[in-house]
């Protein structure tokens, strides 16, 4: 293979590996706030369950993004050589 070849492909990989994340992630935190959240499953969400939805989906995202920028800056400071 030659490096354009090589490039192409690792994007392709990159892109499906983010698809397989951005998927899993959004799979945990629909079933963790759901659990935590809905207390009678119903036609609707109350006002109380969705603010509730709004805030551990909040709360997941963060920890996510912190998670991540831990990691990129382990990355950076040589951890990923």
């Amino acid at each position: 293979m030659d490096g354009q070849n090589s490039e192409a492909v690792m994007q392709q990989v990159q892109s499906e590996l983010a698809n397989a994340y951005a998927q899993e992630f959004f799979t945990t935190v629909r079933e963790k706030c759901f659990a935590k959240c809905i207390q009678k499953p119903g036609s609707s969400l109350s006002s109380g369950e969705a603010q509730c939805i709004a805030r551990c989906t909040d709360r997941y995202v963060d920890a996510t993004r912190m998670i991540s920028q831990v990691v990129l800056q382990a990355y950076n400071q040589g951890g990923g050589d």
